[in-house]
Order: C-alpha cells, then structure tokens, then sequence
C-alpha cells in the first residue's frame, strides 16, 4: 500500500475556505475558456518572445491547463489538496509572463500603463496563497512538520 504524503492529505477546511475554491474553480475555468475563445488574441499578446513555443500553442495549452484546473477544484473535493498545490505551481509558472509584460510594456487587457502592469503583479501571489489557503494545503503542509 502506498503512503501519501502528509503534506497532499486532506485537513478540514471551512465554509469560507470551500466557498473561495470554489469561486477559484470558477474563475479559472472561466479565464480557460476565454483563452480559447474571446480573449485568445490578447493572451497571445502576453506570452513573452522568449518562450520558444508558437504563441497560440502557449494560449492554447495554458486555457487547457486553467480549465482542468478550474474543474479539478470544483468536482475533486478528495483531491483539493494536491489540486492546490498544482494550482499555486501554476500561478507561479506564469508569473515570469507577467514580468514580461511590464518590462517590455505590452499592452493587453486595458493593461496599458506600467504602473497597472505593476500593479497587477501584485495580484499573482495573491492567487497563489488563495489557492493554498482554500484547499487546505498551507494546513497538511504545516501538519507534515
């Protein structure tokens, strides 16, 4: 049998704690979506010139990936644990897009002064600690110690 590690089990969490995941879930398959669709043209814009990938392979496979896990965090309660690590991994793996995007000054998504481009990279590590906290994962990190 195999043994997870305490760090992915699942702890209680509260109903502000469920209802924030699942208002990330949310709002993560939404942006999924919209880099499929509406928004695919402005995602493009932010993918910086050194990612040797296509751009719109980039869109596309990062929509794919917001969208599963959106889902994920909506319909896999057991494994909201895991699922926010995953997402706080996520949030920090397009960070270095959002620096980009300021020090090259592209605009996208009314982001269209440095001093918004800044301020919005405020924003990303607050969404990697709300993905941590909702889950409960900051909690089986801190009963693994």
């Amino acid at each position: 049998m195999t043994k997870i590690p305490v760090a992915l089990t699942r702890t209680p969490v509260s109903k502000p704690q469920l209802a924030a995941r699942l208002m990330l879930g949310g709002v993560l398959a939404f942006a999924g979506i919209s880099h499929l669709t509406r928004a695919r043209k402005e995602f493009q814009a932010q993918v910086p010139t050194w990612v040797p990938l296509d751009p719109d392979t980039v869109v596309v496979a990062s929509g794919v990936g917001e969208i599963a896990l959106g889902t994920a965090l909506i319909a896999l309660p057991k494994q909201r644990t895991a699922v926010g690590w995953a997402a706080a991994a996520f949030f920090t793996g397009i960070f270095p897009g959002n620096i980009s995007q300021l020090v090259t000054h592209t605009d996208a998504f009314g982001l269209n002064s440095d001093r918004a481009r800044a301020v919005r990279l405020v924003f990303q590590p607050l969404l990697v600690a709300w993905a941590l906290w909702s889950t409960g994962a900051l909690k089986s990190l801190r009963a693994s110690r």
